[in-house]
């Protein structure tokens, strides 16, 4: 069942959810799919929400063709769920999906820690070292977009260092509708703190250039997400699908 109607004064227009097409590359129709498909990762629209095209088409300035080609994409990657006669729908949580996610990115992950701990530079290292003292600041100013943009820019640090320059595409497909649901995480108290004890227990690792340490320590990362999940099925009924 779709979730009740706010209060049309409550609502967002899609201008303000949606980042304008000239921060994103590529042709118009690939811009388009970036700014929504960015717009529902970070629960701009909400799951269970209507996406009004007109609307999106007015905010963008767009006509409908690029708008349409992007809500096709939506709906093959699972974000958009597209109802005859009803309307497209931004797609519910579904923990099955979000537990194969998981244990896809894991498995990427932990393989690419246990590559970088043995090979990475000294002048990766500080890059690396740059992105946790950025990601501390963040944190002491409490700053959650600004801390969850750095901490996404870290993971694709450690996979490029792999020297597989596919991978963190790949990681990122496998983690989409995990990144969505984390975003009803990174708010909860101490959350925040703990991702990023958890991220200076990685580095350190890797700046021991210890694999089995490294490898370790990215499991006990990737996986805490999940304890923090599972519960929210039962908490916020509303944003999963039944069963």
């Amino acid at each position: 069942m779709l979730q009740p109607a706010v209060p049309a004064r409550q609502v967002p227009t899609a201008a303000d959810r949606l980042q304008p097409l000239a921060g994103f590359s590529g042709s118009l129709g690939q811009r388009v799919y970036q700014t929504l498909r960015q717009a529902i990762l970070s629960l701009e629209y909400r799951p269970g929400e209507i996406l009004r095209k007109p609307d999106i088409c007015e905010a963008l300035n767009v006509s409908r063709s690029p708008v349409a080609d992007a809500v096709a994409r939506l709906q093959a990657e699972g974000l958009v769920d597209v109802v005859p006669q009803a309307g497209t729908f931004v797609a519910r949580f579904s923990m099955q999906e979000i537990r194969e996610g998981a244990f896809l990115r894991e498995a990427i992950e932990v393989a690419a820690i246990e590559r970088v701990a043995a090979i990475i530079t000294d002048d990766q290292l500080q890059l690396l070292r740059r992105n946790l003292t950025v990601q501390a600041v963040l944190v002491a100013h409490g700053d959650i977009p600004g801390f969850y943009a750095t901490d996404a820019a870290m993971h694709e640090l450690l996979l490029s260092f792999t020297g597989f320059p596919r991978l963190a595409q790949v990681s990122e497909s496998a983690w989409a509708h995990v990144n969505r649901a984390r975003q009803l995480v990174l708010p909860v108290p101490g959350r925040v703190q703990a991702t990023l004890a958890e991220h200076q227990a990685i580095c350190a690792a890797v700046e021991a250039r210890d694999p089995v340490a490294a490898r370790e320590t990215v499991r006990s990362h990737l996986r805490q997400l999940l304890t923090y999940l599972e519960p929210l099925e039962r908490e916020r009924p509303d944003l999963f699908n039944p069963g």
